[in-house]
């Protein structure tokens, strides 16, 4: 028995890319030239590849290797314990932090699902290049599902207030926004609906993955940090948002592409 498989911890985040990218122990060990029980030890015991075999199964998995394999020596041991046990990617101290690389690179990557549930979120919509994006994806079979804040509610309102803009700014954002997306629900691509809730966090979700602003009272979302959190085995953070979007979405009215 190897000294450190007495405590060994299983790794999730491993067996869900495999899952879902369909490759198997055998796959894996055929990409990185190596036996199927190591790879098997990798899944159930935690193990950690040499460099050059998870450089070569992120590849194939179309994961970083960081993600795969957060316990990799020389990283603190509290850091690795708080990584392996978490869904957490990335922190990013606010919105205008995450590049816009990053919005196209989670929207670009989803083959089932995309949600974004917001009041506004003007800055994606004024992106012609996210237009495209979203709109290739469902022609692609993706389906899109875009939630935003109804721009006479009274939640809409209050939100603005709090932002210091006045009751009405957000709402004509929205306004703005819904005539830049009106495109796509005219012709079928995106399911768009209205909603009167008051948001705690804007989510932004691609298959298993979520980008999650805060709501910061008197600071726009802009300034608010944000996660990026990616589903695993076992894991609750995901899911709880996405059973939030679920719920909102039922409840929200829909829109057609009709003046709001």
């Amino acid at each position: 028995m190897h000294p450190g498989d007495v405590t060994a911890t299983p790794n999730e985040r491993l067996r869900t890319a495999m899952l879902r990218t369909g490759t198997t122990a055998e796959d894996l060990a055929l990409c990185c030239g190596v036996d199927v029980k190591t790879v098997e030890r990798w899944l159930s015991l935690g193990r950690v590849p040499h460099r050059a075999n998870r450089w070569d199964a992120a590849r194939r998995l179309g994961y970083d290797d960081d993600y795969l394999w957060p316990d990799v020596p020389g990283r603190s041991q509290d850091r690795r314990a708080e990584a392996s046990q978490s869904e957490l990617v990335r922190i990013y101290p606010d919105r205008g932090s995450v590049p816009r690389q990053a919005w196209h690179q989670l929207f670009s990557g989803a083959r089932d699902e995309i949600g974004i549930l917001v009041y506004a979120a003007l800055f994606l919509a004024e992106d012609a290049g996210t237009r495209r994006l979203l709109a290739d994806q469902a022609r692609a079979g993706v389906r899109v599902r875009l939630l935003f804040g109804d721009p006479s509610c009274a939640a809409v309102g209050q939100r603005g207030e709090e932002e210091g803009i006045g009751a009405v700014a957000i709402g004509a954002k929205i306004r703005n926004v819904l005539a830049l997306f009106r495109p796509l629900a005219h012709d079928g691509l995106a399911e768009v609906r209205l909603h009167d809730t008051v948001l705690y966090n804007s989510i932004y979700q691609a298959d298993d993955q979520v980008l999650v602003n805060a709501h910061v009272h008197g600071n726009v979302a802009n300034c608010a940090p944000v996660l990026h959190l990616r589903k695993i085995s076992g894991g609750s953070m995901v899911a709880t948002y996405l059973d939030c979007f679920t719920r909102i979405w039922d409840e929200a009215k829909p829109w057609n592409g009709e003046d709001a």
